[in-house]
């Protein structure tokens, strides 16, 4: 971070937000209490950031931390609220788009977490194609350790240019 001026100032006033609404009894400012408040404030620290200091690399974990903190306050708070896996990779998608806008790169992964969050929202609903998909990924799912050991073979062993 170059200038660090926007990510201290949002995280000191977020963080003293957070510890006044610890002191004060007021029951609305309870649901601000836990550690999804804290994901949001760094969040909206890391956003703040990007967008004052023009340094963009931060607005993917911004808008990661930011959606998972709200995406858990809303669900504390509304118990009818629409939540699970595929609300994260919603948000997930919603992040790399974000980034997109600003780096080079990022959408093709935006686009692949979006339809991901789609065939995981609509795979309950009995569609038969779905379910071969969710079928097909559950047995693949199994071996997926494999998938991290490769990488893990690639960069260690890959040639660098």
């Amino acid at each position: 971070m170059k200038q660090k001026a926007a990510f201290s100032g949002i995280l000191f006033i977020g963080l003293g937000l957070y510890f006044l609404a610890g002191q004060l009894s007021i029951p609305f400012l309870r649901l601000f209490q836990g550690w999804p408040a804290l994901l949001v404030i760094c969040g909206a620290a890391l956003l703040g950031q990007a967008y004052s200091a023009r340094e963009y690399q931060y607005v993917f974990p911004g808008f990661l931390l930011l959606g998972f903190g709200v995406e858990l306050l809303l669900v504390e708070a509304f118990p009818s609220w629409p939540h699970g896996m595929n609300v994260f990779f919603f948000i997930t998608a919603l992040a790399f788009l974000a980034s997109s806008r600003k780096q080079k790169g990022g959408a093709g992964f935006g686009v692949f977490f979006f339809f991901l969050a789609v065939v995981l929202t609509f795979s309950g609903r009995g569609q038969p194609l779905f379910q071969l998909l969710q079928t097909g990924l559950s047995s693949v799912w199994t071996f997926w350790p494999l998938g991290l050991i490769a990488v893990g073979v690639y960069v260690l062993w890959a040639k660098r240019k």
